[in-house]
């Protein structure tokens, strides 16, 4: 059942006793000065109350307030991380120039216009959109009209229906009508209101959904062409490198056919060579990947799409934080999970819209008679209104169950909202420690690759002029591309990192 203050916040002003509103029907089929002027007062009077009691009603069910969540003050971050002001200006709209990168903005505005996902995404809001418009036209009354024409025969051996009746042999007639249809449903309750409060909701959820989805996809093209660029830079130091060992080969083959090695020397220079040489082929293999996976992001097919080789890496951008409160209005996953409990709350109001009754009002105005030439005649013209009332007596727990099933589907999407919300703060947190994380390597990998390169250059000197084995030799070039290549990749997983980063704080979306 409902609670007691439901019923008592429902109660319409309008009604000052407890006399119910009774049904009414008057009818005429006659000219207008021969209808009742008492009929017409009536009906006209209990429209009048009707009308009333609607302005005098609230919605049942709860009036949505947002779920209240406790933000952090501050971000564990270190010294050095700069935290947007007010006055500051965040990232927004088209985050990704923040790299100034042509071609990955190119890219990106690629991927808007013509990725599928959004097309999809961007139809569910227009579906949305037509629900909502669908749920409010709920609130006004439906005008029809209908016109028909027929011919009947009745028997001459029908049976006796009334006393006194005499039978008259056959009647053949026709039947030619038209008329003017009204009829409106009296939200007393509030079901209406309710259902347009959640179609509007869900439609603003399905608008931070497409909003969600163009975050989702752009910053996963970011991810994929830094992925992509980071794999260039690697493959053309991998490749400076192999000629750097070629030539090694060279000198020692050399040296071999002077004497002055062993095949050995020249066995390992050569190994060492085709290890490299096998290294590009698997950095190769894995930049097409992320080259057929930017063609599917942007709408073309793999086949038809390539990405010219560029070992240029930008630098991370410094991206200003912005206040974990705010994050909860730049991000619209966020956004959206409190929208689908705007919406699971309307729910609970039209559940509870069943325990009353329904009340619809009805009318008629046309024409009827037996020839056409007479059917828009005054004597032939028809009209009827009324109210009528429909209240559920028992249902076997029905409705109770309903409004239960509203309750727990609302606490599901409010537990939904603060879980998404946790995620958010634990995804920025995530990416500051990892952000920290690999400029502290990135600090030490410079010096390592500093100090292996010089150390190659002297080891090569040294072996030239007989001073070490060769295996110092290998030893050296072993750790220089080693060396090498983590801060190449370190270098793309901040710029990876970053992109995280700014999709965990929203990108550059905010609720306007």
């Amino acid at each position: 059942m409902i609670d007691k203050d439901e019923r008592l916040r429902f109660k319409p002003a309008a009604f000052v006793s407890s006399t119910p509103v009774p049904s009414v029907l008057c009818a005429a089929r006659l000219a207008p000065q021969a209808v009742s002027a008492a009929c017409v007062k009536s009906v006209a009077a209990h429209l009048l109350i009707c009308l009333f009691a609607l302005s005098g009603c609230s919605a049942v069910g709860p009036d949505y307030t947002k779920p209240a969540l406790n933000a952090p003050a501050q971000w564990k971050t270190e010294p050095g991380w700069q935290v947007a002001q007010p006055k500051d200006q965040a990232v927004k709209g088209q985050w990704w120039t923040v790299f100034a990168d042509a071609e990955l903005s190119r890219l990106e505005e690629q991927t808007l216009s013509r990725n599928n996902n959004l097309v999809q995404a961007q139809a569910r809001l227009d579906q949305a959109r037509a629900l909502t418009a669908s749920a409010s036209s709920a609130l006004l009354p439906r005008l029809g009209l209908t016109a028909g024409n027929s011919r009947s025969r009745t028997s001459n051996d029908r049976p006796i229906t009334q006393q006194n009746q005499v039978l008259t042999g056959s009647v053949q007639q026709s039947d030619f009508n038209a008329a003017l249809n009204v009829s409106y449903e009296l939200d007393l309750a509030g079901r209406v209101r309710r259902q347009i409060e959640g179609a509007k909701a869900s439609q603003q959820q399905i608008a931070s959904d497409l909003e969600n989805t163009k975050l989702v996809l752009t910053a996963q093209l970011a991810l994929s062409y830094f992925s992509l660029r980071e794999l260039d830079t690697e493959l053309s130091l991998v490749k400076e490198i192999l000629s750097s060992q070629k030539s090694a080969l060279s000198f020692v083959s050399s040296r071999y056919e002077l004497g002055a090695s062993s095949q050995l020397d020249v066995e390992q220079q050569r190994a060492l060579m085709s290890g490299t040489e096998s290294q590009i082929q698997t950095l190769m293999d894995q930049r097409s990947r992320f080259e057929h996976a930017i063609a599917t992001l942007t709408g073309v097919a793999a086949s038809e799409f390539a990405i010219k080789e560029s070992a240029t890496l930008p630098l991370p951008p410094q991206v200003p934080l912005v206040q974990p409160s705010l994050l909860l209005e730049r991000r619209p996953d966020i956004a959206s999970s409190e929208r689908a409990v705007a919406a699971a709350n309307a729910q609970i109001g039209v559940a509870k819209a069943a325990y009353f009754p329904t009340v619809n009002l009805g009318g008629i105005y046309g024409s009827d008679s037996n020839s056409s030439s007479f059917l828009f005649s005054t004597p032939a013209l028809l009209w009827s209104v009324g109210v009528s009332a429909t209240q559920t007596l028992y249902d076997a727990g029905r409705t109770e169950a309903g409004v239960n099933a509203a309750k727990a589907a609302n606490t599901q999407a409010v537990a939904v909202y603060k879980q998404t919300v946790l995620n958010a703060f634990e995804e920025v947190e995530n990416s500051l420690s990892t952000q920290k994380a690999l400029l502290e390597a990135s600090k030490s990998l410079g010096v390592a690759v500093r100090s292996s390169k010089t150390a190659l250059s002297l080891s090569q000197a040294r072996y030239e002029g007989g001073a070490s084995s060769q295996l110092e030799f290998l030893l050296a070039q072993q750790s220089y591309l080693g060396y090498a290549r983590q801060d190449v990749q370190n270098k793309g997983q901040q710029l990876l990192n970053t992109v995280v980063l700014v999709k965990a704080m929203g990108g550059g979306w905010s609720v306007p």
